[in-house]
């Protein structure tokens, strides 16, 4: 239902310039659906979603993602290859410019929404975009303020988002003509350019990877977090493709949030209020809960249909290989609707490696697992951001270097401190090929990945013989019930062995590699955590 005309907050808009001349405040997800279809910018599909194309960008483009350098961030964020700095000049000109063309569309959509499950660090939004789907996507995945909640509504945050809009490189101080700009000065977020609205959620993220652990303390992560029957919340590191949102939504255990969370003092809390599922091969089979929040309400990105027809084609890639669905954590059914859970008591680090080196499963010393955090090895999966078309090996600090505007011993020094206070269990998983690398072998099955969370999460996994990996030291359980035996040792699922010790020497010299930037400054316990090569 709409929230009613006297509540638009019409004092506030002016105040920041935005008089457009048709403001659509607060709108349900049914009527934005129907402005959608109206503007003939998206179609319904067989089961109800409302299925769009988000353009030219079907994924981020980190670098065309900028700080403003300023007074506040100068000597706090880690300016790097992802932290980039643009001038708070441009940054002005933008603002002038993205207002003007909001103001001269028809109609722009608003609405008020928050960050944090937990109360005590909850971070109040105003999003403003130019289309109505985008418009739901921030329905989907901030939290909901109440009719109450909205009369007295203030924001902390803006953002203004139109993806027709284009910067000029020459003047407006951007790479290209799409931009991501974030001021904690102003405390901004304009994005023009791009469709993709994935860039609105890492937003956020990046905004709240600052303030939460620079301002109060506490560890922001990229990672996903449920709970089982008996309270044991576990937590699952990785970067987008390697399973985080799949293995996180499960039957057995209700899921607190996917993808981005806080761990306080007593728990941990989910930054989002809703999902943003990658549906690659997605089927009923293996991902049941995201494939039935494919449903009205949820909007689906980039998809193809089956010819003739509106039925979503899944394994379809013309497009892209990151399509993506959002919806309501409300649409999972045994989701944890206030976002928040106890300290955690397994973690999990998912990785997915293109080389086939790494076992399925292994367990980690802390010394091991601060080294792992700080490598943060993936393949980056093809579709995650423009310009990937084949996996690639990429190291991304704690699992969210593109994410992270402060040095990254500073999330590492928290997450080491609360492994090492609360002892906590930390298992690599390795969801990515077994029986050879990217090309030759094939990716492990999900059935397999999940006997494998379940034994380590029900303690039947400690039960197990181990031995030690030769190269990377991580210990690796010789059976798992539901696993056949021959694939813990990737080695095993190799039939020439000596190709697989050389990839594995290769693997741990890029890891050695990788990690000389952080040598300097990190404990003796951690670099003796480092592979050897053999």
């Amino acid at each position: 239902m709409a929230v009613e005309t006297a509540f638009i907050p019409t004092a506030q808009l002016k105040k920041i310039g935005l008089s457009a001349p048709c403001i659509h405040y607060q709108l349900s997800p049914d009527e934005l659906t129907e402005q959608t279809l109206q503007r003939r910018e998206g179609v319904i599909n067989n089961t109800g979603a409302l299925c769009v194309l988000t353009g030219a960008f079907t994924g981020r483009s980190p670098k065309d993602r900028f700080f403003v350098a300023d007074a506040v961030t100068k000597n706090s964020i880690d300016w790097n290859d992802f932290n980039i700095a643009i001038d708070e000049k441009y940054f002005a000109q933008l603002k002038e410019k993205l207002t003007r063309h909001l103001n001269a569309q028809k109609e722009v959509w608003v609405r008020d929404c928050y960050a944090c499950a937990d109360e005590s660090y909850s971070l109040p939004i105003r999003i403003i975009n130019e289309n109505p789907w985008s418009n739901l996507f921030a329905h989907n995945m901030f939290i909901r303020p109440t009719e109450a909640e909205l009369e007295t509504f203030r924001p902390g945050w803006l953002i203004l988002q139109a993806p027709s809009f284009k910067a000029n490189p020459k003047t407006d101080g951007t790479r290209q003509e799409n931009f991501a700009i974030i001021s904690f000065t102003h405390k901004m977020v304009l994005i023009g350019g791009t469709g993709y609205t994935g860039e609105i959620k890492k937003g956020i993220f990046s905004i709240l990877n600052y303030l939460l652990p620079h301002n109060k303390q506490v560890l922001s992560m990229h990672c996903s977090a449920n709970v089982g029957r008996q309270g044991d919340v576990a937590v699952f590191f990785g970067l987008s493709g390697t399973g985080k949102t799949t293995l996180s939504t499960d039957s057995e255990r209700e899921l607190i949030g996917d993808d981005e969370h806080g761990w306080t003092n007593t728990g941990v809390f989910n930054f989002e209020g809703g999902c943003y599922a990658k549906c690659i091969d997605l089927s009923e089979e293996k991902e049941p809960g995201i494939f039935h929040a494919v449903k009205p309400g949820a909007l689906v990105e980039n998809v193809t249909f089956f010819e003739g027809t509106n039925e979503i084609d899944f394994s379809d890639t013309k497009i892209t290989e990151n399509t993506r669905v959002s919806y309501p954590l409300g649409f999972i059914s045994n989701a944890v609707h206030s976002g928040i859970g106890g300290t955690p008591k397994n973690i999990f680090f998912l990785t997915c490696d293109a080389y086939c080196v790494l076992p399925p499963i292994s367990l980690l010393t802390p010394g091991q697992a601060m080294y792992q955090f700080l490598s943060g090895y993936t393949a980056k999966v093809a579709g995650t951001e423009e310009g990937v078309t084949e996996p690639k090996v990429t190291f991304s600090t704690c699992f969210g270097a593109p994410f992270l505007p402060l040095h990254p011993s500073v999330y590492a020094e928290m997450l080491g401190k609360k492994l090492k206070e609360h002892n906590v269990n930390v298992w690599m998983i390795n969801t990515g090929w077994i029986g050879g690398p990217y090309s030759v072998g094939s990716r492990i099955k999900l059935s397999y990945t999940r006997a494998m969370i379940c034994a380590a999460l029900n303690g039947n996994l400690k039960k197990a013989a181990f031995e030690k990996h030769p190269v990377f030291g991580m210990m690796v359980p010789c059976t798992c019930p539901g696993v056949p035996q021959e694939i813990l040792n990737t080695r095993n699922t190799w039939s020439d062995k000596n190709g697989y010790d050389k990839q594995a020497n290769m693997l741990a010299g890029l890891f050695i590699k990788n990690f000389e930037k952080y040598a300097p400054k990190v404990s003796k316990e951690i670099l003796n955590a480092a592979p050897v090569v053999v």
